[in-house]
């Protein structure tokens, strides 16, 4: 039998209760639950290994002939139409993608030579697991797929908001989605992962526990597209004029910092707001408040690749930016939203394998198998082989070939020759090779043809405990109390008792935290590492979304609570305030139409009392008349208004008339969360406050409560 390192980690004993790998003569097994058929393709042919693809050596790229790899792959890309299979749910704007410094000694890639030069780009943001119709503050992965029409050809860079990933292997993939999505059976739940499918899967593939800490972290439930990071997850190489080749992980990093909102408040938002992911950021590009991030590359060589602790080519592994320093080299600006949602947000076709000269892949056996699944994915999607011919897919430097006819072609060679080479001279000939073109880096590969894993890609728990350790106190209790809300939702004891095992080689108080939590009778035997977790990895503060926080309010949202009265100066000196941060306010009435303030000026209003909660809002402010107070005071969702607020940690401004509405609220102990709103100067000092986001130090005595 293959030994742990070459199943990537596997054996029956990995697998707890369960036996489910194949006998050598091909025979069925007993599991619990009875006797289960031999696994086999489409053809009847026997599966030996369904945990890797076929490599030429541990760490060599996939081969073609992957028989299996093709088939699983290809009935997963089709099993959707027309929705995307993942990522269905997306929202995308157009941009440029600006260079701040030349990379020319490192690649040849057209748009990394020119300080100053614009590259126009469209981003498409999306969640993984809902289908179009879900909510946008599920817990989940975010997509940041980037598409860059250069002048040598259109470069796809399509990633996360998360630098690492589930799987190590492209056949997981189908494995891994289908666990995630709705249990078949019963078609739900909806983009949720709190379900025994999901979890059955985490528990028997152990690589996934880094990414499993990541999802059950601030991560998943961004703030808003502009608050989050974006990562090509993935190794590729950058080759210069020379031929010279270096190792390279892409990164965006928002200029606005990053942000999260708790899991209390994203259920309220989707229940308020489900399109608040994509409303934020049509308002902010319709308002000239163009989001941007900074385009940052950790680049290293073969002598670091060497020497670091874990594999490059490993998805589910990350280089720590205090290993590799992430140098910024330009900017990403959306500065315009689409004209029409399908025909460019939906129609538009990403595929990782489109690269530009001077960029190229490297043999991570994820990439490689994403490299062959997109395209395959979009022809079934879009119809025919000529999805290019859509405006938002088509390059906008000058191309030229002799592909022709198929569903849907909009353009065809001109003229009589339509093969190549050909002797017909001149135009009349057609497109030619140029020694200018694509030349792919020209690295060794040797081995045994296998399906196995790189030795060093079966340590599954040494990141893990690094990025729950690299995290801030809070941060760490989000993260338990995910998992606690996550497996209280999975109805199969031994699902919840083998996620625990594993949490036992991260962190064993973690671990001990969740199992209280969830109620276990006894604590598991710890999972059995395939290599020893190395536990002298020191915390990396990059890995925290609170030790990276704004150092201004630009950018967030303050709801201000206001009726009939409110004090005229006081409110213009808060919008005052916060537009010299960039910050914008939003007034909540009771009714939509607006108010007056003391000096009988009319204000419109943006929400209506029970139409915009403050889970809507980064901060608020609580600013009625004695009259309005009075008057809110009698009104359930005002109360709710300033409950969730206090909840959520958020600073609170408020007016000395606002007392009977906050007394009503139950909120008699006011905290240095709560600011006072009474006077002009205070505005300053309150928006001051609100840089930090949160007032922290709250939300633990709300959770002992």
């Amino acid at each position: 039998m293959a030994s742990k390192t070459e199943r990537g980690g596997y054996t029956e004993a990995s697998i707890a209760d369960q036996t489910v790998l194949r006998g050598e003569g091909g025979e069925t097994h007993q599991v619990a639950g009875g006797e289960v058929p031999v696994l086999t393709t489409q053809q009847g042919v026997p599966v030996s290994d369904d945990q890797n693809s076929l490599k030429a050596g541990p760490r060599g790229p996939t081969l073609l002939e992957d028989f299996h790899f093709r088939e699983k792959i290809f009935h997963f890309d089709h099993e959707r139409i027309p929705e995307r299979v993942v990522h269905a749910r997306g929202f995308g704007a157009h941009g440029y993608f600006e260079l701040t410094e030349s990379l020319s000694d490192l690649t040849s890639a057209d748009l990394f030579q020119r300080v100053g030069e614009r590259t126009p780009a469209f981003v498409r943001f999306s969640t993984v697991a809902g289908n179009k119709g879900s909510a946008d503050l599920a817990r989940d992965v975010r997509g940041f797929a980037v598409k860059l029409y250069t002048k040598e050809g259109n470069w796809d860079l399509v990633g996360n908001n998360i630098p690492v990933f589930f799987i190590q292997d492209a056949i997981k993939f189908p494995d891994l989605i289908h666990a995630a999505k709705q249990e078949p059976d019963r078609g739900f739940p909806q983009a949720q992962t709190a379900h025994d499918n999901f979890w059955d899967f985490i528990s028997l593939t152990p690589e996934s526990l880094n990414m499993a800490l990541w999802i059950m972290s601030d991560r998943t439930l961004p703030r808003s597209f502009r608050f989050m990071e974006g990562f090509g997850v993935h190794t590729f190489r950058l080759v210069n004029a020379e031929g010279r080749s270096s190792y390279v992980k892409f990164h965006w990093k928002p200029k606005l910092g990053l942000q999260s909102v708790a899991w209390n408040e994203a259920v309220k938002i989707n229940g308020a707001d489900p399109d608040f992911h994509r409303r934020d950021l049509w308002t902010a590009i319709g308002d000239g408040d163009f989001p941007e991030w900074e385009l940052g590359l950790q680049i290293f060589d073969d002598a670091f690749a060497d020497r670091f602790p874990f594999d490059i080519l490993d998805a589910t592994k990350l280089i720590p930016e205090e290993d590799v320093p992430v140098r910024i080299v330009g900017r990403l600006v959306l500065d315009r939203v689409v004209d029409n949602f399908f025909a460019e947000t939906e129609q538009v076709a990403f595929c990782t394998q489109n690269i530009v000269p001077g960029i190229d892949f490297t043999n991570d056996p994820l990439l490689q198998g994403r490299n062959f699944s997109y395209l395959d994915t979009q022809l079934k999607r879009l119809g025919g082989p000529n999805f290019t011919h859509i405006p938002v897919n088509a390059p906008k430097c000058p191309f030229a070939h002799f592909q022709q006819d198929g569903h849907m072609a909009m353009h065809n060679p001109k003229g009589r020759a339509n093969y190549e080479p050909n002797s017909w001279g001149g135009a009349a000939g057609g497109p030619r090779e140029s020694p200018k073109g694509y030349r792919t880096f020209p690295a060794e590969v040797a081995g045994e043809k296998r399906r196995v894993r790189a030795e060093l890609f079966a340590d599954h728990y040494s990141q893990a405990r690094q990025f729950y350790l690299s995290q801030t106190p809070v941060e760490q209790t989000h993260i338990r109390n995910a998992f606690v809300f996550e497996l209280s939702k999975v109805e199969t004891p031994a699902i919840r008792a083998r996620v625990v095992s594993h949490l036992l080689q991260v962190d064993a108080a973690l671990a001990k935290q969740v199992a209280e939590g969830l109620g276990l009778e006894a604590m598991p035997k710890p999972a059995d590492p395939a290599r020893p977790v190395v536990t002298d990895l020191a915390p990396s503060p990059a890995l925290s979304i609170l030790a990276n926080g704004p150092k201004d309010f630009r950018g967030r949202k303050v709801g201000a609570l206001v009726t009939d009265g409110v004090d005229a100066a006081v409110l213009a000196a808060l919008r005052d305030a916060l537009a010299a941060e960039g910050a914008m306010l939003e007034l909540v009435a009771p009714k939509v139409g607006g108010v007056k303030d003391s000096k009988g000026q009319h204000h419109p209003a943006q929400q209506k009392v029970n139409g915009g909660p403050s889970v809507l809002y980064d901060a608020v402010a609580v600013l009625p008349s004695a009259d309005g107070a009075a008057l809110l005071a009698r009104e359930a969702t005002a109360k709710d208004f300033l409950n969730d607020a206090y909840a959520h940690a958020k600073f609170i401004g408020h007016a000395k008339a606002a007392k009977p509405l906050l007394e009503k609220a139950g909120l008699t102990e006011p905290d240095a969360g709560f600011l006072p709103l009474d006077k002009p100067e205070h505005a300053k000092a309150f928006v001051a406050a609100c840089r930090k986001l949160r007032f922290w130090e709250r939300e633990a005595k709300v959770q002992a409560a």
